[in-house]
């Protein structure tokens, strides 16, 4: 128990879980639209919904715990982040048949589990961030990866439960995937935990927002999301279209490579980040996005189509983490409040980048593949973004 209690290795193993958590919040509902529409007669719009409502709830838990997480500390929020997915998770399995009305049992459980969600979001990283650990951009690259596992991990282990026990107890693999977060409470109550900035002398919300250098990190990492999910959201229709494949196969050929080459690269720069300086290879992964976008949009073979697909996964892998990093750097004492709100710019980003292509695609017609080229000027601003940046390094750092 000593070992636990004193080993910062255990914090870092926390923590990857705890992104595991996050793709279990995010990606395990979606599975189960068509079946809560046949189960339960809801509507498509009223399932649309549910998307919206739980990133809006993380980004609720975003923008207030940039005030309240400092102030309550950093382990009773990733604990009660835990319980709080953990019991949204558990919820999915009784809430829905307990109610009179099951849409509302849904909704429920989705607004339990996205404010889990919301603060590991916010707190995992600067709790990394503060582990006495060497190579830091590695260390944040690496846990990073953890969410492109676990999303690979939700729908591979979900297909193949609903294939060979049947979609009918998918109740049952919501209780399952709710032990996950439910041990990794315990692990939190154990694990050493250090600030990132001592009390009292971090940077107020007043200080951030007038720093110019703090800005600028909003906007990438807004980019960031916007390059990431413009392109993952649509992924599984990409396969489907180009391919003519079942849906299932599509998830597999589309959402699952997009994330797995997004782990990749993640892990790559994990192993060898100490050899490779972050800007230049977040520049090198701006142009290599570019480069995806063009290829899915203007492909006239279909597999070079999707292949553009996984090639974005590998080149936005390093910039959500890296923002991180570059942010933890340059504004040292930024604290939870920092990365709070720059996990807030992350999920308006993830929010921006799906719909602006939805509406590009419904503008020119309801081609995806005109539409999805609207996304690429995410990482063009992302690119000019880390010229400005090189630039004020070191005269707006603080």
């Amino acid at each position: 128990m000593k070992g636990i209690r004193s080993n910062y290795e255990h914090t870092i193993f926390a923590s990857y879980i705890g992104y595991i958590t996050q793709a279990i919040v995010n990606n395990f509902v979606p599975l189960l639209f068509l079946t809560f529409q046949s189960t339960y007669g809801i509507s498509l719009d009223k399932i649309t919904l549910l998307v919206s409502l739980n990133f809006g709830v993380q980004l609720l838990v975003d923008f207030f715990a940039a005030r309240f997480v400092d102030r309550i500390g950093y382990r009773p929020c990733v604990v009660a982040a835990h319980i709080f997915s953990a019991a949204g998770l558990a919820g999915l399995s009784f809430l829905p048949d307990a109610m009179a009305d099951p849409y509302a049992g849904i909704v429920i459980s989705i607004i339990c589990y996205a404010i889990g969600g919301g603060l590991i979001e916010v707190l995992i990283s600067p709790i990394v961030e503060a582990c006495p650990t060497e190579h830091k951009d590695a260390v944040m690259s690496l846990l990073h990866s953890f969410y492109c596992w676990g999303h690979v991990f939700v729908v591979l282990a979900s297909t193949l439960f609903f294939t060979f026990v049947g979609i009918d107890h998918w109740r049952t693999m919501a209780l399952l995937w709710a032990v996950i977060p439910l041990f990794n409470c315990f692990y939190f109550l154990l694990v050493p935990i250090r600030v990132l900035v001592e009390d009292g002398k971090g940077m107020s919300v007043k200080e951030l927002f007038q720093n110019r250098m703090f800005w600028l990190l909003f906007v990438l990492m807004l980019c960031a999301g916007a390059s990431e999910q413009g392109m993952s959201q649509w992924a599984s229709a990409f396969a489907e279209m180009g391919l003519g494949v079942s849906k299932t196969i599509g998830d597999l050929a589309g959402p699952c490579a997009f994330a797995v080459c997004m782990g990749a690269s993640r892990v790559f720069y994990g192993k060898f980040g100490e050899h490779i300086r972050l800007e230049r290879f977040m520049r090198l992964s701006c142009v290599l996005c570019i480069i995806s976008y063009l290829m899915a949009s203007f492909s006239p073979v279909p597999f070079l189509s999707l292949a553009g697909c996984a090639l974005c996964g590998l080149s936005v892998g390093i910039m959500w983490p890296g923002c991180f990093s570059i942010g933890a750097r340059s504004i040292r004492r930024g604290g939870t409040a920092m990365f709070a709100f720059f996990a807030l710019a992350g999920d308006m980003g993830c929010a921006a980048g799906p719909g602006l292509v939805g509406m590009a695609t419904d503008l020119v017609g309801g081609s995806l593949k005109q539409g999805i080229l609207s996304a690429i000027i995410f990482p063009v601003i992302l690119y000019i973004g880390m010229l400005v940046y090189k630039k004020w390094k070191g005269v707006w750092s603080s």
